[in-house]
């Protein structure tokens, strides 16, 4: 597999992006056709109803969450509740890498404790 080979799979990708979001444009036009505007108004009056009631849950949740991260982070261990649980994890351990390596020169034996993950790709759409 090459370069060229990844291109051409690439932009094939985008294509189908592309035609995915293009027919869901297309099924809204026909669902906007069918929706009278008395139907349309009645529906940006629930809308309407329901953005203050939102905002207040999602605070709330907000609010939870951080208060929960905070005691499992205190406790030092999941928790599990009836239907969701607090995952603890430790914290990261990171490295100066290019330090490291220059140490490495000097003291060959350190490598030995060096393990270097699997590479992994994330496709992300270029603005």
């Amino acid at each position: 597999m090459n370069n060229d080979e990844v291109i051409q799979k690439l932009d094939k990708l985008a294509d189908f992006q592309l035609d995915h979001d293009l027919l869901n444009f297309q099924k809204q036009e026909l669902i906007d056709q069918v929706i009278t505007p008395e139907i349309k108004e009645k529906i940006n009056e629930i809308n309407a109803e329901f953005v203050a009631k939102l905002e207040i849950v999602n605070e709330n949740i907000a609010y939870l969450e951080r208060d929960i991260k905070a005691s499992v982070i205190e406790i030092g261990e999941t928790v599990r509740g009836q239907y969701l649980m607090a995952v603890w994890a430790r914290g990261w351990i990171s490295w100066d890498t290019k330090a490291l390596d220059g140490y490495t020169v000097a003291h060959p034996e350190i490598s030995q404790f060096r393990k270097t993950g699997e590479p992994s790709v994330s496709v992300r759409k270029i603005v």
